[in-house]
């Protein structure tokens, strides 16, 4: 009797140990849902990254690298990355170069003795017109590949890159992407032919009188030219005027400079993790900013929702099981000064580096995320959580992600994810003096520190 009872009690205990092996995975599962819905109340009841942003733009707008407005922002940062709670927070000093704009630009088509004012911007490291301001004869040029036929034409001239984004593009970046290269490299490919200067069409997804500045770079081989952006709406009035006034001329006045460059900081804060402090997860975005806006989606947003990252951290008692770094680099618009003094310090140190994820594409709804992994077993991994966003509806995730100021962790091992929030509407600010608080949408940018949030905690309590 004794032996048939025991055997019976071993077949059920291996009965229920089978079930409750079976219902683990599921346990698991709801364990973490409830834990993401928990920080989804607390983002969006309690969230302090819209008011955060609103006191970053409205003290330190304009934040230009090496500018003053760009040194009080970093010290906004530092306090308040300590007031929200981190173990610890410290300065990561970098140098950066310094362009300064000065005074506003002046612009104006000259036609049958009429001047017709347009708007303009310098485009960030280009050199000034002459004091008393350039004028000449415009060579209109509609895409790159004409340059080796109507080169010729340029000598004397101002060069005239009026290559609109593809609207066709559902995702803007991919056709931001395509035209980039125009602003960074017109004055250099123009100057080659003799141009004496050169005028980009905004990269703009809409029609407006706002100009889009944004870096550009001289080859050292040629002369420099001075560069400047023109606001879409102007950029068709001056191509409808060339149409039929071939023969008019354009003026333009820019006071811009380089200065020489000078000592700035990654504002960087720190939360131990509770089981391998050693490992890094790094979140962050780049505080600096042009200097026509406030900064607010580019990117005071990214810097405030990861700061958000933190709190809901802190109030919900999460530690992550590696330390998260919350970063927030300097230079990321002219030069990735701050980016690279990460990397070289984290390379220094020999630290270990398990994933970035970076928010820099405005405070728009979150739509999901771009990852970089090292293996397709890994995408498909972090593929597998989507179910988890699905009921936010943020599970878009792709494989084209990376980020320009976490790209070099990819090398120290890390493995990389950026936010995607929708980008219909990024291009209408980016660059522009349109970019400013009252453009951000509270719950957009909320939802989107929740997304953040969400990710690193799947991250770090399921591996990658």
């Amino acid at each position: 009797m004794f032996v048939e009872n025991s055997s019976m009690y071993r077949l059920i205990f291996c009965s229920l140990l089978s079930c409750f092996i079976m219902l683990d995975p599921i346990a698991a599962q709801d364990r973490h849902t409830l834990q993401i819905r928990k920080m989804f109340e607390s983002v969006m009841n309690e969230g302090e990254a819209y008011d955060n942003l609103r006191l970053l733009c409205k003290k330190f707008g304009q934040r230009v690298s090496g500018s003053d407005t760009a040194a009080g922002a970093v010290i906004f940062a530092r306090d308040l990355l300590l007031k929200t709670g981190a173990d610890t927070v410290f300065l990561q000093g970098c140098r950066v170069p310094r362009w300064i704009r000065g005074k506003a630009e002046t612009a104006f088509i000259n036609l049958n003795q009429k001047q017709i004012p347009v708007r303009i911007a310098a485009l960030g490291s280009s050199i000034a017109t002459p004091e008393v301001g350039l004028q000449a004869r415009v060579v209109e040029i509609n895409r790159l590949s004409q340059l080796d036929s109507i080169g010729h034409e340029l000598n004397g001239k101002i060069a005239f890159f009026n290559v609109a984004m593809n609207p066709l593009h559902v995702r803007t970046f991919h056709a931001y992407g395509e035209v980039a290269s125009i602003r960074r490299n017109a004055a250099s490919l123009s100057a080659r032919y003799g141009a004496v200067a050169t005028i980009v069409r905004s990269l703009a997804s809409n029609t407006d009188e706002h100009p889009h500045t944004g870096n550009m770079a001289y080859a050292a081989s040629l002369p420099r030219i001075p560069a400047v952006a023109i606001s879409t709406r102007d950029a068709d009035l001056l191509s409808g005027l060339l149409k039929t006034n071939p023969a008019l001329s354009f003026y333009m006045e820019t006071h811009c400079r380089m200065a020489d460059s000078v000592l700035s900081y990654n504002v960087v804060a720190e939360w131990r993790g509770r089981e391998k402090p050693g490992e890094y997860i790094t979140v962050g975005g780049h505080l600096d900013s042009w200097d026509l806006g406030e900064g607010a989606h580019d990117d005071g947003a990214g810097c405030m929702q990861s700061v958000e990252v933190l709190r809901v951290f802190k109030q919900l008692g999460y530690r992550p099981k590696q330390t998260l770094r919350i970063v927030l680099f300097m230079n990321e618009e002219n030069g990735l000064r701050g980016a690279i003094a990460y990397q070289d310090s984290a390379r220094a140190r020999k630290e270990i580096h398990r994933f970035a994820l970076e928010s820099d594409a405005g405070g728009f709804s979150p739509r999901g995320f771009a990852f970089k992994c090292k293996t397709p077993a890994q995408f498909e991994k972090i593929r597998s959580w989507r179910s988890y966003f699905e009921p936010y509806d943020m599970a878009l995730f792709t494989s084209d992600g990376g980020g320009a100021d976490i790209s070099g962790l990819f090398d120290l091992g890390a493995l990389l994810a950026d936010l995607r929030p929708d980008s219909q509407r990024y291009f209408d600010v980016h660059h522009a003096a349109s970019d400013v608080f009252e453009t951000v949408n509270r719950r957009e940018l909320l939802l989107g520190s929740f997304a953040m949030a969400s990710l690193i905690y799947l991250v770090s309590e399921m591996g990658l």
